[in-house]
């Protein structure tokens, strides 16, 4: 349908331009056609593009055989030409930029692929180190303050001691009880996975930006890395600004993104994401956003959506230290 409407222009431009009532040859008709042979050559295959390309040449000449003026007849050969081989070498370069394209996306994608599979075996190597690691202080230390306590209860019971050494022979295992029980809880936190909170979620915006060629403007602001968050609250946070990265992956027009971190006077810790270019459609929370929304709350904080013509925004408040968060008229305090 393209390539006969391109024709049907073609002549048409032909028929109402190129006769002249008082003999003047008028050029604007080869601008046109030019025009549309390049629309052809851009949007069509080679042989539908050589057919329009004959029917122009064809029609051009066709008026100097009835008698209409027109130019010489080289001149337009040469014109011809001149354009076939632009077309030509034009289609020739377009298609190795296409092929050079393809490859490279195929490039990028092995890239990205290569570079989660490296970040894997190094959190997998991280992980076996760790607990690697905490084997040995179980196997050695804590054997030897196991030993070290039962060896001073059999001293204890064995000899008979004024009160006050067994009261220091009391405190001393005592402290080796208390040794030992650190040591074990040393020993799980090599044993866990990755801690959560801030690193953890910068460690989420790396990837993203690795992964997904977004721009992340990334700011912490004061008193924000030694927020006392819980547990609780730190995979909070690690969920909500997850779900509105890849919302703005997904639903936005703009591959930038802004997320800010701060605790104002240390009683909340506050998180912002945001970006610009909101679709023009109208805004609908959906299943994420709900998530997020029972998630923060759970943590007795509160969750903000704002989408303008101009920015969207998700703003997540927490208390800190036992603070609760009240609204009032819209405002948290």
């Amino acid at each position: 349908m393209l390539t006969i409407n391109l024709i049907a222009g073609s002549w048409l431009a032909i028929i109402v331009l190129w006769p002249e009532m008082n003999g003047i040859f008028n050029p604007y008709t080869l601008l046109i056609l030019s025009m549309l042979a390049g629309n052809a050559v851009y949007t069509l295959p080679s042989i539908h593009a050589s057919v329009l390309g004959m029917t122009q040449i064809l029609g051009v000449f066709i008026p100097g055989i009835l008698g209409y003026p027109s130019l010489p007849p080289m001149y337009i050969a040469l014109y011809a030409v001149l354009h076939i081989l632009a077309f030509i070498l034009f289609r020739t370069l377009w298609q190795r930029t296409e092929s050079t394209e393809a490859r490279n996306e195929a490039l990028l994608s092995e890239y990205r692929k290569l570079k989660r599979r490296i970040a894997a075996d190094e959190e997998s190597a991280r992980r076996e180190e760790r607990a690697q690691v905490g084997r040995d202080i179980h196997d050695s230390v804590g054997h030897k303050l196991t030993a070290l306590v039962m060896q001073l209860e059999v001293f204890r019971m064995r000899n008979d001691m004024e009160p006050e050494v067994q009261n220091h022979i009391q405190k001393l295992k005592q402290l080796a009880q208390e040794s030992l029980q650190e040591t074990r809880s040393a020993v799980k936190t090599l044993q866990a996975d990755e801690p959560g909170g801030l690193p953890a979620i910068m460690r989420l915006i790396r990837k993203l930006e690795a992964d997904s060629m977004i721009k992340i403007h990334f700011t912490v602001k004061h008193g924000a890395f030694n927020a006392p968050l819980s547990n609780n609250q730190s995979i909070a946070v690690y969920r909500a600004v997850q779900e509105a990265l890849t919302n703005i992956m997904k639903h936005s027009r703009s591959r930038e993104a802004e997320v800010i971190f701060e605790a104002p006077g240390g009683s909340v810790f506050r998180f912002e994401i945001g970006n610009p270019g909101v679709p023009d459609a109208k805004f609908r929370e959906g299943f994420g956003l709900t998530s997020m929304r029972e998630r923060i709350e759970k943590c007795n904080g509160r969750l903000e959506v704002i989408a303008n013509r101009d920015r969207f925004i998700v703003r997540g408040t927490l208390p800190l230290n036992g603070i609760q968060i009240h609204t009032v008229d819209g405002e948290t305090s």
